[in-house]
Formats: C-alpha cells, sequence, structure tokens
C-alpha cells in the first residue's frame, strides 16, 4: 500500500469557487472562465457608455455646426449692411430724401432677414463696457456718466445668438 491511500481526503471547501478535489491553493479552470466573463462584460459595458457618450457629443456637435452656419455668411454680409447704413445717411437732408427712407426699408428688411437666423445687433451706447462684447478704441472724458460706461457706439458690434460676429467698436467714459 502506498502513503497516498492511508492520507485522510481534505474537507469539502465551502468555496464555490473551488472544485471539490482541487487543493485550496490551486486556480480552478472555472474561477478563471468567470473572472474572464466578469472581465469582458466589465469592458462591454464601458464600451456601450462610451459609444452613448460618443452619440451624445456627436449630435450636441451637430447641433452647434447648424446653429451657427450662417455665422460667416452673416459675418461677411455685415459690410453690406455697414455701407448701406452709410449711403442711406448720405442721402438724408438732400434733395434725395426719397431714396433715403427706401434705403431704409432695404435695410429693415436687411436686419429682419439676418434676425430669422440669430443674427442681432448688440446693444452698446449706455451700457457698462465689456470687453466680451465691445472693442474700445478710445476714452472720452465724462463727468456725467460713470466711468467705464460706452459713451459713443463707433462700429455696430453684431452677435449670432450667443456669439459675438463682430465687438461694437466703442468710445468708453472716463473721470475727467
Amino acid at each position: 500500500m502506498s502513503d497516498a491511500s492511508n492520507r485522510p481526503e481534505a474537507p469539502p471547501s465551502d468555496d464555490p469557487a473551488v472544485e471539490p478535489g482541487a487543493e485550496p491553493g490551486d486556480a480552478s479552470p472555472t474561477s478563471a472562465l468567470e473572472k474572464e466573463r466578469d472581465d469582458a462584460r466589465d469592458q462591454l459595458l464601458r464600451t456601450r457608455a462610451e459609444f452613448a457618450n460618443y452619440q451624445k457629443r456627436s449630435k450636441q456637435q451637430a447641433e452647434t455646426d447648424r446653429l451657427y452656419a450662417v455665422g460667416n455668411l452673416g459675418r461677411d454680409l455685415l459690410d453690406v449692411l455697414d455701407n448701406l447704413e452709410r449711403a442711406t445717411e448720405a442721402m438724408r437732408g438732400t434733395a434725395a430724401e426719397g431714396v433715403a427712407s427706401g434705403l431704409d426699408m432695404v435695410h429693415k428688411q436687411f436686419l429682419a432677414t439676418l434676425a430669422k437666423y440669430g443674427v442681432a445687433p448688440i446693444e452698446a451706447l449706455g451700457q457698462p463696457f465689456d470687453p466680451n462684447f465691445h472693442e474700445a478704441l478710445m476714452q472720452q472724458p465724462s463727468a456725467d456718466v460713470p466711468e467705464g460706461t460706452v459713451v459713443a457706439e463707433l462700429g455696430k458690434g453684431y452677435r449670432i445668438h450667443e456669439r459675438v460676429l463682430r465687438p461694437s467698436k466703442v468710445a468708453v467714459s472716463v473721470k475727467p
């Protein structure tokens, strides 16, 4: 008889990962497969979450692109709008007052069309200076208004939705 037959059997383990008859220190094939399955499931869940986030970001970017798509066209049309305003002002007070009123109507229609696409003028006169919306070209001493207030608008600014297309060119008050 051999010594192996005289050894007592190991008591059954309560751990389901340890197969009956296996030594407690041995890694069973079942536990390795379960760990591999859990890792694969975790990786699948992470991949799904990353893909869902990617879809959300893509949708949001597409919406932003659509919202601001007319930005470059709007910026280019602002120069045309400025020239239209200059032409209207040049016609005022001359014999061609009827032409000036016609140009005013075209100007209003132009602004309404731009507004349909989210392009609107920036109100600057009398507002506190904000470097996000205004470009200060000069300072003007003034005792009547608080320091840092826009006292003159030298060039009209425009925005598209919440973004600035062109900042207002302004003169800002300072204490005399």
